[in-house]
């Protein structure tokens, strides 16, 4: 498989993570405490996400034996 669609994944759940971070900053400031967790929660879900693409596509990389 070739690597542009983990690239692409990755990239992809990495940038929503720092998005709902900023989000959840920018809620934290702007008085709105209910919604952080939630936003902060999903962000580091991202992140995760993201991570485990990455693991995926190392893992697709290396040879196959039987």
């Amino acid at each position: 498989m070739t690597k542009g669609p983990f690239v692409a994944m990755a990239a992809a759940t990495a940038a929503l993570g720092t998005a709902l971070g900023s989000l959840a900053l920018q809620l934290r400031a702007d008085g709105y405490e209910q919604y952080v967790e939630s936003v902060a929660t999903f962000s580091v879900l991202m992140y995760i996400t993201a991570v485990l693409t990455v693991v995926t596509w190392v893992r697709d990389g290396r040879p196959h034996t039987n």
